[in-house]
């Protein structure tokens, strides 16, 4: 089963100095229909203006990636960690039982462009940590390439969930397989590009949810990037 995700079916949000995409319900936008899907909670794309970011706030049992597309964001929060990263880097902050933060964009003249990414933990009242990882686009194009998991295998961040999320860059009419094992649910999130997933047009924006297959098959139309979560199973 593969459901798509259309990107203009998203939730839409614009602030002035935030422009949001919402995959699932977030703030404002609510859909019973679009909760998440297994473990994942959240994709939002965000536009900041620069100069601009998230003040000070607090979030407690979750697990949150951001990945940059474009620009920079400059990270604080109240453990004291603090550092800025751009394209080519993630970072993961595990709230634990709760942490203060702030998000901001360092450039006076750049919008930043980013994937926030919330995923539940498989316990909760955990310890608050955070880490940047290195994330190379010249290794997005050699196969798919570990971003996140529970035990940071192959230089990847350290989530809180037996949940693995994976990215990838493949040239138009190239081809990338990925195995799900029997019961386990997935979500793909298209980066950028046009793909065909089991047959299924996607682009640009688009999601899919996934349950009850074992074997992903992804044909790029044109050049494309992928991230993949490969979620434990669960009733959905």
């Amino acid at each position: 089963m593969i459901i798509p995700r259309r990107s203009d079916e998203r939730g839409y949000a614009h602030h002035g100095w935030l422009e949001a995409r919402h995959s699932f319900s977030f703030a404002e936008y609510y859909d019973p229909q679009e909760m998440g899907w297994g473990a994942l909670r959240v994709i939002n794309e965000d536009r900041v203006a620069p100069g601009s970011g998230f003040g000070m706030h607090g979030h407690r049992d979750m697990e949150i990636v951001t990945y940059i597309l474009d620009g920079a964001l400059e990270h604080k929060d109240s453990l004291g960690h603090g550092g800025v990263i751009r394209r080519g880097e993630i970072q993961r902050m595990s709230a634990g039982k709760g942490i203060l933060h702030s998000e901001f964009n360092p450039s006076p003249s750049e919008p930043t462009h980013l994937l926030q990414i919330w995923i539940q933990p498989a316990r909760l009242g955990g310890s608050a940590s955070y880490e940047q990882q290195a994330l190379p686009e010249d290794e997005l194009r050699q196969g798919w390439r570990l971003v996140a998991s529970p035990d940071g295998a192959q230089g990847s961040a350290t989530i809180g969930q037996d949940a693995r999320l994976w990215a990838t860059l493949i040239g138009a009419r190239a081809r990338a397989d990925y195995a799900l094992a029997a019961g386990r649910l997935a979500y793909v999130h298209v980066v950028k590009g046009a793909l065909r997933l089991n047959g299924q047009a996607l682009s640009t924006g688009d999601g899919a949810k996934i349950a009850d297959e074992t074997r992903l098959e992804f044909i790029a139309d044109a050049e494309s990037e992928i991230l993949l979560f490969d979620l434990p199973p669960q009733s959905v």
